[in-house]
């Protein structure tokens, strides 16, 4: 039964949450006397002290998007619910809530620094223009993903019906709603409670209204294929990147995690008493072998099931933002370890939501996307609320934690490039925001037509090919502070093993054919193409990062910095 596979899911993780989180804590030496950032800078802009259920739920619902539910899904397609689930559980004990919680840490110890200055403080060198450039491009992967799962989710079908413009409609009334929250939020004297209550009732209205509008204008909407949906997101990546935060990501990110914890309660609600059976095969035995296209169990499981066990994304975020407000040193528990194991928690659910389907069904042929949504419309249905109501919503809501990656992805881009080029201003940010966005632009139009099947090898690489030069940063300033690293050292040796195998076995197609494409006798699809060129490039950079920054680890007993905040 899948409520049983939950209960279990929720019972290992408390006892992990407890015990191994606890002894983390132990080993990072939280403690409340130390003054954060957040009180010791305190500006009132960017450092502001927050109370952990409110930076936990802002900081649960920046890294809680796609990934943790499109991940599952194809694996457990791939190659069974049962190696997948134990991934999750595992990765995001031992190897995820570790990395998300040092990061934390470590950036607060370093007045909220981010992870590439962490980096540059104790990998020294070239190492710290490796791991900004790798950080760069693992955001031009998220971005490159999730904006095609999007755009797929506009040309949603099910049960004969185009739901998929109607969520369009949806999404662009929902965007409308946000910008309007944030002018009132800004210049009126409207409390957040008085404005959540109006605006809330309006993005369940945008939804219901969305499908039920003028055919012309759903016709129109339908009209609009994939390609042109992925141009449309990326113009919306470029705007939200520049204007004012409080214009429309903070508003915006606001009301997507009211849906977010709306959909985790549906699914936890529905997973329990829905009395749905454990339908699909535990163990995939063509998948163990080989994938239709090639992929073996080790490592491609790893990488593909992504945010829910460990996600490079969430270093950015933690030490980008959230170490901003960390009001005492020893919240970090809660809102790194913690939102992890939640995260986790997401991941089972969405499993659940394709392991119900029997084997053979149609179901299994739709997008990861559309088989959530799917799962989510038939615990509603045990609610009474229509399929023609709930599939839209289910939609939405993944949308909309599309959009917060997206957001956070491009705007994070910008930053990461004006900090290597130097330019600054409002004509350097546009310009490195085109430049950040155009990679992805060239991708989606050159990819096939569901070009995140193309890159979700290659963003599950590099975001975990990221947590691995994360834990390196981490295992460097540990080591620098004379702390023992062991909980450190030995996932990010599993982690870089893990991606470095599977960039090697995904370049391998594109360098055998080589000599053909020189002398023309060997015509190479895009696809291969593509995912060659993009995995040569990270398989350089994450060698040449992780050669430098072991070097620099080597001679810590010899060579350590001055000065190392403990």
């Amino acid at each position: 039964m899948i409520s049983v596979l939950v209960l279990v899911t929720i019972a290992i993780f408390a006892v992990a949450y407890v015990t191994y989180g606890r002894f983390i804590a132990r080993q990072l030496n939280l403690r409340d006397n130390y003054q954060t950032p957040a009180h010791e800078i305190n500006d009132g802009l960017d450092y502001v002290p927050a109370r952990a259920p409110l930076l936990l739920g802002q900081h649960f619902s920046a890294i809680a998007a796609a990934g943790p539910i499109v991940g599952p899904i194809l694996a457990a397609m791939w190659f069974g619910w049962l190696p997948a689930w134990l991934w999750i559980i595992f990765g995001a004990i031992f190897i995820g809530g570790v990395h998300d919680m040092a990061a934390l840490t470590a950036s607060v110890r370093h007045k909220a620094a981010s992870v590439g200055e962490i980096a540059r403080k104790y990998l020294p060198g070239r190492t710290y223009i490796f791991f900004l450039i790798f950080i760069w491009l693992t955001l031009v992967y998220v971005i490159i993903a999730f904006t095609d799962i999007t755009g797929q989710t506009f040309k949603a079908v099910a049960q004969g019906e185009a739901y998929g413009p109607g969520v369009a409609a949806s999404s662009i009334l929902y965007l409308a709603l946000a910008v309007v929250m944030g002018v009132l939020l800004r210049f009126s004297k409207l409390k957040l409670w008085l404005l959540t209550a109006i605006f809330l009732p309006l993005v369940l209205l945008a939804v219901w209204i969305g499908p039920q509008l003028p055919a012309p204008v759903l016709n129109f909407f339908g009209g609009i294929s994939a390609k042109q949906w992925d141009v449309f997101l990326l113009v919306y990546c470029f705007i939200a990147s520049i204007i004012p935060m409080w214009l429309l990501l903070q508003p915006r990110g606001y009301l997507g995690g009211w849906l977010l914890y709306l959909t985790i309660f549906i699914g936890l609600a529905g997973a329990l008493c829905g009395g749905f059976g454990i339908e699909q095969p535990a163990l995939n035995v063509a998948g163990l072998k080989s994938l239709a296209n090639g992929k073996l169990l080790f490592p491609f499981l790893f990488i593909t099931v992504a945010c829910g066990a460990c996600s490079g994304f969430h270093a950015i975020v933690s030490s980008g933002t959230t170490s901003k407000q960390l009001n005492k040193e020893t919240d970090a528990r809660a809102i790194g370890y913690g939102a992890m194991l939640l995260e986790g928690i997401v991941a089972v659910l969405a499993l659940a939501t394709v392991i119900m389907i029997k084997p053979g069904s149609d179901q299994l042929k739709m997008d990861p996307n559309l088989i959530y949504a799917n799962g989510l419309a038939k615990y509603l249905g045990l609610m009474g609320v229509s399929f023609g109501v709930a599939f839209p919503f289910a939609l939405l809501a993944f949308s909309t934690f599309v959009y917060d990656t997206l957001d956070v992805s491009t705007r994070l881009a910008r930053y990461i490039l004006q900090e290597l080029t130097g330019w600054h201003g409002l004509w350097g940010g546009c310009l490195a925001t085109a430049l950040s966005l155009a990679a992805p632009l060239v991708f989606l139009l050159a990819a096939q037509e569901k070009a995140y099947l193309v890159a979700w090898p290659i963003f599950g690489t590099s975001n975990q090919m990221l947590a691995s030069l994360t834990l390196l940063a981490i295992s460097g300033w540990l080591i620098g502070s004379g702390k023992r690293a062991f909980y450190a050292v030995v996932p990010m040796i599993f982690m870089l093993v893990t991606t470095m195998v599977a960039l090697v076995l995904q370049v391998q197609p594109f360098l055998a054919l080589l000599p053909g494409l020189f002398s023309g006798k060997t015509v190479v699809k895009t696809d291969v193409l593509i995912s060659g060129i993009c995995g040569s490039v990270l398989l350089v950079l994450g060698g040449l990062s992780a050669l430098s920054a072991c070097r620099a680890l080597w001679a810590y007993p010899i060579r350590r910095p001055a000065k190392v905040p403990s």
